[in-house]
């Protein structure tokens, strides 16, 4: 076999194969065993039937087709492999000559990994937010803690802002009850916005035992997005009563014995979430730093995928479990179609550029991944995901997808040392040290963000089907 590689372009190529007729031997073979397994001849049992008897009732071509689609991954994966292609996704495949007994010749189109110039990111310098926890935010976390430990007590009066509600809803669309429009004993508190627009303006002054109408647009559901009529009865008006803020509070709330001790130790959770976005930011601002920096070549096929995929995931599987179609959800956003097109399609290639870019630092960096890395950043998904640990593994390991999250943790530890390397100060001036233990866990999340849905690894780990085009 003889093979030669023609550059399209940075990121595609084009391979044009020469393969001896003699290198077919073991695939004509094999095509007429699978075909003696599937007809049938009269006066020769099956399995048995002569291949000049097949060549005349079915045809020799028909022995060829079979043949060469059962040879052309083997020397297609060959010529990839003797030209050190990194391919990406699957070929194009052009059998432009085949001669019975003389030869076989074909073309592949495939895009391939770009060649990507790293070069001296040392330099590169971000600004953070500073770590500032005031009075007023630990103030407000011990409200909102405060407010979970709330109690009710009915009350009989007029409802009020704040009090909470037992209600029965009903709605109707075009005067018809929705099967799914019924609810009963529903607990709303009135303010809180957990349910349709404009209930608050209806059940305020209404007491127990009344009814109010309103008309809301539906969010979700069986008619979600047409305007219905909305029956609400309230069948109880409870108030809200907060504990006082002393010492009994805080035992109640925590296990600290003072309130000072509470406050203290809300200020510190503070303090260290401000921390986490403070790194997780240091490490976005050092991420776009560096795409800067490089010149980033990316497959046109390669980003229709990646396009496509993030459009499939928002409407199949975001938006669907929130009952809103793309249509529901631009106007929510107040985005027009031509704008949400123009932000998949950036977010898409900077996901691709990003792979890229940190892959070839693992690649110079010779960063490897080792066994707790892998189980520890496994541990990580598997609580994002709501699964324990065991379900994520066997679903990863059932679905191929290994390869995917060393990558994963491989792009993180490649970004923690571009991060390492930069320097990082916050508003105020003062540099900010990133070098702790967390560093390349926030490093591979902010890398698996921005690389988020890519259809790069989809392309990657599944295996080449070629096609005759012939």
């Amino acid at each position: 076999m003889k093979s030669a590689v023609e550059n399209l372009n940075p990121t595609r190529v084009r391979l044009t194969v020469e393969v001896p007729f003699e290198e077919l031997k073991d695939s004509l073979d094999a095509a007429y065993k699978k075909i003696n397994q599937q007809v049938t001849v009269k006066g020769f049992r099956k399995g048995k039937i002569p291949a000049r008897v097949i060549d005349q009732r079915f045809g020799r071509g028909a022995v060829l087709e079979e043949a060469v689609n059962d040879a052309l991954p083997k020397f297609y994966t060959e010529a990839v492999n003797e030209a050190e292609l990194n391919v990406l996704g699957q070929p194009e495949v052009d059998i432009t000559e085949l001669k019975d007994n003389e030869t076989l010749n074909f073309t592949a189109e495939v895009d391939v990994r770009p060649t990507i110039e790293i070069p001296d990111y040392s330099g590169i310098e971000v600004e953070v937010d500073p770590i500032e926890v005031s009075e007023e935010d630990v103030d407000k976390a011990v409200e909102e803690l405060r407010e979970r430990f709330a109690s009710t007590s009915p009350v009989e009066r007029a409802a009020e802002d704040g009090d909470v509600l037992t209600l029965d809803l009903q709605a109707k669309v075009d005067g018809e009850v929705l099967p799914d429009g019924v609810a009963d004993g529903v607990s709303y508190t009135i303010g809180s916005g957990e349910l349709l627009a404009g209930i608050d303006d209806a059940v305020k002054g209404v007491e127990a035992g009344g009814e109010a109408t309103f008309t809301s647009e539906l969010t979700g559901g069986s008619a979600a997005g047409k305007e219905a009529e909305v029956t609400v009865k309230v069948t109880q008006v409870a108030k809200r009563e907060l504990p006082e803020l002393d010492d009994d509070f805080a035992q109640l709330a925590s296990e600290f014995d003072t309130l000072e001790e509470l406050r203290a130790d809300s200020r510190s959770r503070l303090e260290n979430m401000k921390q986490y976005d403070q790194a997780t930011q240091a490490q976005e601002r050092v991420l776009e730093k560096l795409l800067e920096l490089v010149e980033v070549p990316v497959p046109e096929k390669l980003l229709e995928d990646e396009i496509n995929t993030r459009k499939h995931n928002l409407e199949h599987h975001q938006l669907g479990q929130m009952g809103l179609d793309l249509e529901k959800y631009l106007e929510i956003q107040g985005k027009s179609a031509e704008e949400f097109e123009t932000e998949t399609k950036d977010a898409a290639v900077k996901g691709i550029k990003t792979q890229f870019v940190l892959d070839e630092l693992v690649n110079r960096e010779k960063l490897n991944v080792s066994q707790e890395e892998l189980t520890e950043h496994l541990m990580r998904r598997a609580a994002s995901s709501g699964m324990s640990p065991d379900q994520f593994a066997q679903a990863v390991v059932e679905g191929n997808q290994v390869p995917m999250l060393v990558g994963e943790v491989a792009r993180g530890k490649a970004l923690a040392a571009v991060v390492e390397a930069a320097t990082v100060k916050d508003t105020n001036g003062e540099v900010v040290d990133l070098s702790d233990d967390e560093e390349e866990t926030e490093a591979g999340e902010a890398a698996e963000a921005a690389a988020e849905g890519s259809a790069e690894e989809a392309a990657e780990e599944k295996p080449a089907e070629e096609k005759n085009e012939a």
